[in-house]
């Protein structure tokens, strides 16, 4: 484990970068100096996965490509004492934001979300929140308080979207129709949110959690952020992606197979051209 509080220094700066990433206004980001993109789907604290998507990316030698990161906790990987062992991959996005601050960008998903408002989350008979938060003691002892603290600071500061000079929209998800209504783009251009958007009923949960894909709402949800393509996470898909309407790519990497996407971020896309950037790992 890294030194606790090297590592309270590390996220500290992550913030840091995050508030001062080019481009963003408010939770939005519309990336600068890009020439392409490449996106990632759920993660769950799968390092393994990190690490080759790292490979791939290569950005030391791609300047102008940026990196989009998504879902990075709660996952299968356990401490001995049973705590979740998905925090690590939290510190290494840290540092990597702080390598590469201006190209970097960690979207909020649906389990951040949860673990920073405490709103229950389960998977099968198990509550997510409290394994992170065990995985975090069995790893830091007496530290893990200020060390937890630090990362609620961190999914506090985090971005919900990203939108590209060629009309890519990046959320982690999409609301249902029902919920569309009370959305707008000028939501996500406002850092401080009232705490109820947040909540079960609020217009940022209700964006990371929703599963309507269908082609209809799909639509609707690109004419409210003014964008013609939309990439998404939070759903799981067997085959690593899956393209539930004419518009929209979801993107899982948390498993195999693992896809992920890379595209410009100028000039016009076609629809084949828009769904050729899927690869895999």
């Amino acid at each position: 484990m890294p030194d606790p509080i090297k590592l309270l220094r590390t996220i500290d700066l992550a913030i840091e970068a995050m508030h001062r990433t080019p481009g963003r206004t408010g939770r939005l980001i519309e990336p600068v100096d890009a020439d392409d993109l490449l996106i990632v789907g759920d993660l769950h604290g799968h390092i393994s996965h990190f690490q080759t998507i790292l490979k791939i990316a290569d950005l030391a030698n791609n300047p102008r490509r940026h990196l989009v990161l998504q879902e990075l906790i709660h996952g299968k990987f356990r401490y001995p004492g049973g705590g979740d062992k998905s925090h690590q991959l939290l510190d290494l996005c840290c540092a990597l934001t702080n390598l590469f601050p201006k190209r970097v960008h960690l979207l909020m998903g649906n389990h951040e979300l949860s673990q920073w408002t405490d709103h229950p989350i389960m998977k099968g008979h198990e509550h997510l929140n409290d394994l992170f938060l065990a995985g975090i003691e069995e790893a830091y002892g007496d530290q893990a308080q200020a060390i937890t603290a630090a990362y609620s600071r961190f999914f506090a500061a985090m971005p919900i979207a990203v939108r590209t000079a060629n009309r890519v929209f990046l959320s982690h998800s999409l609301p249902t129709p029902k919920s569309l209504a009370d959305f707008s783009l000028d939501l996500l251009t406002h850092d401080e949110l009232p705490a109820e958007a947040f909540e079960s009923k609020g217009p940022i949960y209700r964006l990371v959690w929703g599963r309507d894909v269908s082609e209809e709402n799909a639509a609707a949800f690109l004419e409210k952020v003014d964008a013609d393509w939309l990439v998404t996470g939070h759903i799981p898909c067997e085959q690593g992606f899956a393209i539930p309407n004419s518009r929209q790519v979801i993107i899982d990497s948390c498993a195999m197979p693992a896809a992920y996407m890379l595209f410009p971020t100028t000039g016009s896309m076609t629809a084949d051209q828009f769904r050729s950037s899927v690869h895999h790992l």
